[in-house]
């Protein structure tokens, strides 16, 4: 049995490797690369490559832990680009901070290959050019306990690795890619943390797709949630992708495009669309997804999708070529990825209105490459995988709902304030780094309290909670706050995220997740958090 090594072990291995004698860099091979991607890394792989990395570069690359999995694994974290791994000393280099995570969903391992893969390139001097812009933050392998649960099959059809992968959810049974709201999960917790210590401006979160039989080698997916500042949306859709996109083409004759599927709507509708219409729809806009989650930080974020039907191989190679090219995009274009994001936190949000619900969006029609896949058995235990046909393209005219409109917005109040004796909704906001003050006398004050005129809750669990939906309206009134009421000021750099984690509408808050169930129950006519009417 592979043993797991705490934060402790993982540390004390960087130190002694450091101290070895240097390893040869073009001697270490990635598991996948020394099978001829027959097969997959397992943690202690990872954690044995990365250390071998920072033995053979240590002044170079620099391992440190985020966090710990449920089962107590340390989560390692490659830091290049710094004189050493701490936050302080990455935020003082003052270059574009760039986070870059594989492996969310334990069974989707391509982005733990290509991670490791560049933590070596960078340490080998490849891509010098990168550092003189921009500081790496690599975590290669954040689902370490979901990786661990392997199976042949774990992946349905995809074709391989042939020596099987780990499973989607954590050891909790927690999908982590609809964790970063309620944050119930460790590994979100260290997310979360490593977002406010080290604030990247850049995240790539690298998964491996499933579903439409399409001819793409790689899919992508800007923020989606429509309440992310508008700036990083273009910039993402009218320059950045737009040019990745083109240039692999050129480059490589690969055709990458947004991330979609085809078929009927899902639960978020398709814009009033008939059930028969043929479309090419995203994903989620709620910010429970990483990269949405992340947009609502003011944060740059791209989510890849490597293609499941494509060769083990190609999948690695697809999601490198693709991170390659964003960050040549980074590396071009720093100043203005600086100046958006800060832009972007200084930003006065307050009495503008922004959604809480929303639904796609009716777009133009677009050809979509429809391809085929043959099918095989697998060499071990015969299931049936499907591998794509290279040759098969097929242009394909349908309707894309690619982004969301909001059905349903709000007024953003300069403040909110929260009953001190709510204190999993405060620990939640505060440990997002949602910045809180606290009442030091009985105060009065002219507010807004929601009067509740409907609240259900859903039949079905989801990821273990029953989410709760509230109906009703902001109505005037005074009261008088006692002393150790929280103070949320919504002019602070994460407003957007407070204000979408703590109005009782949102889809995807405190009171969706059942944070404010013990205050919301049968018979409850006023939401406990009121809010100022400016």
């Amino acid at each position: 049995m592979r043993a797991i090594l705490t934060m402790t072990a993982l540390l004390t291995c960087v130190a002694t490797a450091s101290a070895q004698t240097p390893a040869a860099l073009d001697q270490l091979k990635t598991v996948a690369e020394r099978t001829d991607y027959q097969e997959t890394s397992h943690y202690q792989d990872v954690v044995d490559f990365v250390n071998a990395v920072a033995k053979a570069a240590p002044k170079k690359v620099f391992l440190t832990t985020f966090g710990e999995t449920n089962e107590k694994r340390a989560l390692p974290l490659a830091v290049i680009g710094a004189a050493n791994a701490t936050p302080q000393a990455v935020r003082a280099t003052n270059k574009i901070r760039v986070y870059i995570q594989g492996n969310i969903h334990g069974g989707e391992v391509e982005g733990k290959e290509s991670a490791q893969i560049l933590i070596r390139e960078l340490a080998q001097g490849k891509h010098e050019d990168w550092l003189k812009t921009m500081v790496f933050l690599i975590a290669p392998i954040y689902n370490a306990d979901g990786n661990e649960k392997w199976a042949l099959n774990n992946r349905g059809p995809q074709h391989g690795p042939m020596g099987g992968q780990g499973q989607r959810p954590n050891a909790q049974g927690l999908d982590l890619n609809r964790d970063h709201m309620k944050l119930d999960s460790p590994e979100a917790h260290a997310f979360v943390k490593l977002m406010n210590d080290y604030d990247p401006h850049v995240a790539m979160d690298l998964h491996t797709t499933n579903g439409s039989r399409h001819a793409y080698m790689l899919t992508y997916a800007p923020p989606l949630n429509q309440s992310t500042d508008p700036a990083i949306i273009d910039l993402l859709r009218k320059e950045w992708l737009p040019w990745v996109t083109r240039t692999i083409h050129d480059k490589y004759n690969w055709d990458y495009y947004y991330y979609g599927n085809t078929g009927g709507g899902g639960r978020r509708g398709g814009g009033g669309d008939a059930p028969q219409e043929r479309a090419w729809r995203t994903f989620d806009n709620r910010p429970r997804f990483n990269n949405n989650y992340v947009g609502l930080r003011n944060r740059i974020a791209v989510l890849s999708e490597a293609f499941a039907y494509a060769s083990f191989k190609d999948r690695v190679l697809a999601t490198s070529r693709f991170v390659e090219e964003n960050l040549n995009f980074v590396n071009s274009n720093a100043a203005k990825i600086r100046k958006i994001v800060a832009d972007a936190d200084s930003k006065q949000i307050v009495g503008t209105r922004l959604g809480l619900r929303a639904q796609m969006a009716r777009g133009e029609m677009v050809d979509i490459l429809m391809g085929e896949t043959t099918q095989e058995k697998h060499p071990v235990d015969g299931h049936t995988m499907e591998l794509r046909k290279d040759d098969v393209k097929n242009p394909v005219k349908m309707v894309e709902y690619g982004t969301f409109e909001a059905t349903e917005t709000e007024r953003v109040p300069s403040a909110y304030y929260l009953p001190a004796n709510l204190t999993g909704a405060i620990a939640n906001l505060r440990a997002h780094g949602v910045r809180t003050t606290t009442l030091a006398k009985p105060t009065t004050v002219q507010v807004e309290e929601f009067q509740i005129t409907g609240n259900t809750v859903a039949q079905r669990p989801f990821e273990g909670h029953s989410e709760r939906t509230l109906e009703g309206k902001w109505v005037p009134v005074e009261r008088e706050l006692p002393a150790g009421t929280i103070v949320i000021d919504v002019k602070q750099p994460l407003g957007r995220l407070g204000f979408y984690l703590i109005e009782p509408r949102s889809d995807d808050g405190l009171a969706d997740w059942n944070l404010l169930d013990s205050v919301l129950g049968e018979g409850v006519t006023v939401y406990p958090i009121v809010r100022s009417r400016n």
